[in-house]
């Protein structure tokens, strides 16, 4: 009983960040269709049955579902909440066509499409921009206050005071960007510009790779540089910079998580990082119990949710059928072709891609399996 009263916050926290980011989702799909004058027929979010629903005055069923596991718009003409086409869309009246998804330009459905993953990355750095606003962006300076002996940074002759200018002609301003250039630059060497003393020097450095273990029980390969950093500060922002630092801290995470998806490919990062619903469940319950009280809380699973919503955005324009990716490869062929793929072609090209899709979900949703916190979660919760 005593684990359920300290771990009650997981489930909630995630059924909230699933809800409003795919809210945030399928709203970007409805709000570019309406404004192409597309008929929504249904907004759900989740699946299977319906739990609260009513119509608005366009005919639209707004409604939330059983299974929080996403959520989907049903345009005029769809089959399916896959948006694949009806097989009534040419019999219909041309009043109907008029409002039918289907019938629109290639230029309309391709920016109705988009809308959803580009909705993801507006509330991320909007979000970012408000808290960089209201809160300060945390940072700490790019300055060695100390060197570990035998580390990397040692090595290569950096010395404590030494200030990082730039790493492979990127501009460092703060430790936090030294640091996950590192993490993320597995067996690169790092060309570094230093400000010693007020005298520019240049090293190579070759980060050591280490084997971590997080809080999940994930275990990480990561570069460690060394170096130890000083005091850390908190920097307000007015809007222009906030903007501008949140779509810099955006589009950080998207060419990372990139590198990361091409490391696992090649071989050089462990699949077992990826994380499935469980290993959200677990970091959105972390996320809400990081903070002192209840506002840090929140606002710690408010940092959580727009990393997710980057991730979310960012899986989405994969180019795999069944995602909004794949779509986006049809319009590009239609685009190129004068014509769309065959009905034959478009419902092997879903097949596949609902395969992988689901084979994806299953590799990572044993991934999280095999993590020791889920056995001791499921183990504390029935004990």
């Amino acid at each position: 009983m005593n684990f359920l009263i300290e771990n009650w916050i997981y489930i909630p926290a995630f059924v909230v960040v699933i809800t409003v980011l795919v809210f945030v989702h399928e709203y970007g799909h409805y709000k570019v269709a309406r404004l192409c004058g597309v008929k929504v027929d249904a907004f759900a979010i989740g699946f299977g049955p319906e739990l609260w629903g009513r119509f608005d005055k366009n005919g639209c069923r707004w409604k939330v579902c059983a299974v929080p596991f996403g959520g989907y718009v049903k345009f005029h003409g769809d089959a399916g909440v896959a948006s694949d086409a009806s097989d009534e869309i040419d019999d219909m009246s041309e009043e109907e066509k008029k409002v039918s998804f289907h019938h629109k330009s290639l230029l309309q459905r391709t920016a109705i499409v988009f809308a959803g993953p580009a909705a993801n990355f507006i509330f991320a750095i909007v979000a970012m921009a408000i808290l960089f606003m209201a809160l300060g962006q945390a940072q700490t300076p790019p300055v060695a206050g100390d060197v570990l002996a035998e580390s990397a940074a040692a090595e290569a002759g950096i010395e404590p005071g030494d200030r990082v200018l730039s790493v492979n002609g990127a501009a460092i301003s703060s430790f936090e960007e030294l640091r996950r250039t590192v993490l993320v630059g597995l067996d690169e060497p790092l060309l570094m510009k230093l400000d010693r003393g007020g005298r520019t020097v240049d090293v190579s450095v070759r980060p050591h790779i280490v084997e971590e273990i997080d809080a999940d029980g994930n275990v990480q390969r990561i570069g460690r540089l060394g170096i130890v950093s000083t005091g850390r500060e908190f920097v307000k922002h007015g809007p222009i910079s906030a903007l501008t630092s949140a779509v810099d801290q955006t589009w950080f995470i998207t060419t990372a998580t990139l590198k990361g998806v091409g490391q696992m490919i090649s071989g050089t990062r462990d699949t077992k990082e990826l994380s499935g619903p469980l290993g959200i469940l677990k970091m959105s319950g972390d996320a809400a119990k990081r903070g002192e009280g209840l506002l840090d809380n929140a606002l710690s699973l408010f940092n959580f949710m727009i990393f997710v919503s980057i991730s979310l955005g960012l899986i989405n324009l994969f180019p795999v059928p069944m995602l909004d990716g794949g779509h986006l490869v049809f319009y590009a062929y239609e685009a190129v072709r004068g014509k769309p793929p065959s009905a034959k072609a478009m419902d092997f090209s879903f097949r596949i891609g609902l395969s992988l899709v689901l084979m994806l979900m299953i590799f990572a949703t044993w991934n999280d399996i095999n993590k020791p916190w889920v056995k001791d979660f499921f183990t504390g919760l029935f004990s």
